[in-house]
């Protein structure tokens, strides 16, 4: 089992990297806010990784920090959530807020992430509750409240574009796009999918 990769980043992608370990190439599935976050091409990268074996597939999943890859290890034991749908999960809300949506049992914040319907959030919700109580998430960055100054926000979803390989004139012109679009007080890992959205158009 895969516990731990040090190398260099090889390939950056929408779900994950390439990461070059003396020569070997390991792909590894990461949820997108941990690649905006993640090294760029040809930088060294250090992964919290979590092997899954399956009878078809041999996958990796990579975190930056413990926290993160803890509230995977915790999405992942609720009945019908497998890996990907917890890597989507991760993608989809930052951990601090994930951690605190959960405590709180607010099951409306987690039925707005891409995938989670109703059910699943209140499954998540009876069964990780208590689970999440004291959880330290580590180097996991807090949520960005709604109430920050909207050129931070920019200022970081420039960044994050940046960080997943666009030009900076290109990741501006994206974030304007994505600011438009879901307002300038939007929650940044929404500013972001926007962004990635309006990149494949």
């Amino acid at each position: 089992m895969i516990a731990r990769l040090t190398g260099t980043v090889e390939e950056k992608g929408d779900e994950g990297l390439v990461v070059d370990v003396q020569g070997v190439g390991y792909q590894v599935h990461m949820s997108l806010l941990a690649l905006a976050r993640a090294p760029r091409e040809g930088e060294p990268v250090k992964l919290r990784v979590q092997t899954v074996v399956r009878e078809d597939a041999f996958e990796l999943f990579g975190f930056l920090d413990e926290g993160e890859e803890r509230l995977f290890e915790l999405l992942t034991s609720v009945s019908r959530v497998g890996p990907r749908m917890a890597i989507g999960v991760l993608g989809g809300i930052d951990a601090a807020e994930l951690a605190e949506a959960l405590a709180q049992g607010n099951v409306a914040r987690l039925k707005g992430i891409k995938g989670v319907g109703k059910t699943t959030a209140e499954r998540l919700v009876v069964e990780l509750k208590s689970k999440v109580a004291g959880l330290s998430l580590g180097g996991a960055r807090g949520a960005v409240p709604n109430v920050e100054r909207p050129a931070g926000i920019a200022s970081d979803l420039v960044s994050a574009l940046c960080n997943l390989g666009y030009k900076p004139a290109q990741a501006e012109r994206l974030a304007q796009v994505a600011q438009t679009q879901l307002g300038e007080r939007a929650p940044i890992e929404a500013l972001l999918k926007e962004a990635l959205k309006a990149a494949r158009t």
